[in-house]
């Protein structure tokens, strides 16, 4: 199966309200990241290929980035009743297992996901100090088997944002697995 890009939502849209749990069972909202500088929503998964390959890096981006008022929050949207590997207990699986630092929810109901016209696994979400979408797209020019990721693109994107730098025009889309969508729940774009 080819690989799916992102949407490219236009850039200056609003960080949409969320509630979610995480696989302990709490709640986490976009008002408890009010105080950081930046907000960094990535929809991820555990099982696909693309995710993999990064998700080491992640978690040590997020960690440098965590430190400097950047939250962090991952997004598990997949359908869990076909994909049992995404599961909330596998989740924490992964969570423990990769070092995340940031809280990784899950949004059984799609809506954040189809919100924030998320389409593959990972999607990346970088939104300014007033929650305005500043980078969607990708982590780095690298793939699964192709080099080791660096994090390049979305590490520009945040170095410029808390720099008060204008975040690089030049975003390239993210691309991954899709986003499995509950059977009746796909968005138009999907």
């Amino acid at each position: 199966m080819p690989a799916t890009p992102s949407t490219m939502p236009g850039l200056g849209t609003p960080a949409p309200d969320f509630a979610l749990p995480d696989p302990a069972g709490q709640i986490h909202t976009l008002a408890d990241f009010a105080d950081a500088k930046a907000l960094l929503i990535v929809v991820m998964c555990n099982h696909c290929p693309y995710v993999v390959h990064l998700a080491d890096k992640l978690a040590e981006l997020a960690r440098d980035y965590q430190q400097k008022g950047v939250a962090v929050v991952g997004v598990n949207a997949n359908d869990i009743d076909k994909h049992p590997d995404d599961s909330p207990e596998k989740m924490a699986e992964e969570s423990k297992k990769r070092g995340y630092t940031f809280p990784y929810v899950h949004d059984a109901s799609q809506q954040l996901a189809k919100t924030l016209g998320a389409a593959c696994t990972p999607d990346f979400f970088l939104c300014d100090a007033d929650r305005r979408l500043a980078y969607r797209g990708q982590f780095d020019d690298t793939r699964p088997d192709q080099g080791a990721p660096t994090g390049a693109d979305l590490t520009a994107a945040v170095d410029a944002l808390l720099a008060g730098q204008p975040v690089p025009a030049d975003q390239k889309p993210s691309l991954g697995c899709n986003v499995k969508w509950k059977p009746g729940n796909e968005p138009a774009y999907a």
